[in-house]
């Protein structure tokens, strides 16, 4: 991962695991989770990312399984690893009911946790540049949140696809899919922050 510019670098899986760790210190009090899964989930969930791994999913999973093998990683383990990164990612709503387990609900909650805020922010426009996205199309309709993953597919295909839309058709869904107690209440201050930062980005850009 050295050297990625998009934020989806090793600091990146670093936070996500921290998340992770305060997100399983308040829901293992109620359940019994396995950190192992949860830990080896995080460290390794964007090794193979579809967005940048060049090959196909099924070298993506064996490039996964082959470091947990290193690792002596037990079957089952490797098994619940490997399906928890497969479908851990929002994929314009796609994955939203596969059952991850209740370890994949945190691992998906901190990532997630990781694209809101401020350093939400800045990784969408470092991602947004990657990809040669412009920054915004004043003609574009988006003075308003979209209320639904139904209204986003709906309404996909009619706008450009600039870096502040997709705050609307992602960044701003999070909170509310949201799996853990301790994920939601997480996300809630990070919302806030980036709706307080589009408000001001349309303000000086009308």
């Amino acid at each position: 991962m050295y050297g990625e510019n998009t934020g989806h670098d090793f600091f990146h899986v670093l936070r996500v695991l921290e998340n992770a760790r305060k997100i399983y210190k308040q829901e293992s009090k109620d359940k019994k989770l396995d950190w192992e899964t949860i830990e080896l989930s995080c460290l390794l969930h964007d090794i193979a990312d579809h967005k940048f791994f060049k090959g196909s999913e099924a070298e993506a999973e064996n490039m996964v399984h082959k470091i947990m093998e290193k690792m002596n990683t037990k079957k089952e383990i490797k098994d619940r690893v490997v399906f928890i990164i497969a479908n851990m990612s929002f994929k314009g709503g796609k994955n939203e009911k596969i059952d991850l387990g209740d370890e994949g609900k945190v691992v998906r909650d901190a990532d997630r946790l990781d694209a809101l805020g401020a350093v939400g922010i800045a990784r969408t426009f470092a991602t947004g540049a990657h990809f040669k996205r412009p920054l915004y199309n004043p003609l574009n309709k988006i003075s308003r949140q979209f209320k639904s993953l139904e209204e986003v597919k709906r309404l996909e295909g009619m706008y450009e696809n600039t870096t502040l839309n997709h705050f609307y058709e992602k960044l701003f869904l999070l909170k509310d899919l949201m799996f853990t107690k301790t994920g939601r209440k997480m996300a809630v201050s990070r919302h806030k922050f980036m709706e307080k930062f589009i408000k001001q980005f349309l303000l000086e850009t009308k």
